[in-house]
């Protein structure tokens, strides 16, 4: 199996970016390969398949294609019949990532490549809706010129184009539940879906499991054997991913946002956050740019777990 690695030169930014359509060469190995860095893959104009770990994926016009370290790809169709106007862009673990220990020591923690992390797991298929599609080509047309024409500063030009891009693909819906059933996997869909209706509520695996007229324990086995996960931990995720988008996309207080994601004991939440984390809920919110400032009210939390 080719592994692809990343080759960095000095002096050029560590990220790298190609146009996809049938009168520009492929980029890398056109067999099934795998690699060491991350890649987006954006389907702008497409209809093919696309196996990723033994998947096959249908790939059609605005799919975007989250890939992480390790995970096997190949097209079963032509790449230049899949993909009539894509692009490719791919860049290490660790361009966006701090080289310190802290909260965000693991690229897999680090808020703008939780899709990635995701993908070690299961592979991510997001959709682009149309009314956004424009302004993918364009991020990406800006990104390809910084990188082709490397004037002073494209370093940190082209750093600058990739986290719009990130932060653009963390906004995107996961839509898990549709891409577990294109996959064939109807009871992992149904488990998501329950999840995704109910994960503000108290909800248990004993509640998953009776809402699918399942046994606690046969849904464990399944889910672990599955998705490498307990279901307890698909819930916490779910939540945490909440928390997260209200902490930085609004004013509300850490315990309205732990009541929001299911957490009735503030506390609880804080600890929980943390251990996810490595930073509370108010550190995040504090090191998010732009992030609004916190509401007062009755329920705001005070102290340093806050």
């Amino acid at each position: 199996m080719p592994v692809i690695g990343f080759g960095r030169t000095a002096g050029v930014a560590p990220v790298a970016v190609a146009r996809v359509r049938p009168d520009t060469p492929v980029v890398g190995p056109a067999g099934a390969h795998t690699h060491d860095f991350l890649v987006l893959f954006y389907a702008h104009r497409a209809d093919g398949r696309l196996v990723i770990d033994s998947r096959r994926w249908a790939v059609t016009d605005g799919d975007l294609f989250v890939i992480a370290p390790g995970q096997v790809v190949s097209f079963l169709d032509p790449i230049e019949a899949t993909v009539t106007d894509g692009w490719a862009v791919w860049f290490p673990t660790d361009v966006v990532r701090p080289g310190a220990s802290g909260a965000y020591s693991s690229w897999r923690s680090h808020p703008l490549l939780l899709p990635f992390a995701h993908g070690t797991h299961r592979a991510q298929r997001l959709r682009i809706p149309p009314s956004d599609r424009a302004g993918w080509v364009e991020r990406l047309g800006s990104l390809d010129a910084e990188l082709r024409a490397r004037r002073d500063g494209h370093q940190e030009a082209a750093l600058a184009h990739l986290t719009l891009l990130l932060v653009a693909a963390a906004r995107l819906p996961t839509a898990v539940a549709d891409q577990l059933r294109s996959a064939e996997e109807p009871l992992l869909a149904a488990v998501f879906e329950v999840i995704e209706r109910r994960y503000q509520e108290p909800i248990s695996l004993a509640d998953v499991a009776a809402e699918l007229a399942l046994t606690a324990g046969h849904l464990t086995t399944v889910v672990r054997r599955r998705t490498g996960r307990t279901v307890q931990r698909w819930i916490a995720q779910r939540r945490m991913q909440q928390a997260r988008l209200l902490l930085t996309d609004t004013n509300l207080t850490v315990a309205a946002i732990s009541r929001r994601v299911g957490y009735p004991d503030v506390s609880y939440f804080i600890k929980r956050f943390r251990a996810e984390h490595g930073v509370t809920p108010t550190q995040w919110r504090d090191a998010a740019p732009g992030a609004p400032a916190p509401a007062a009210g009755p329920d705001r939390v005070v102290g340093p777990g806050a």
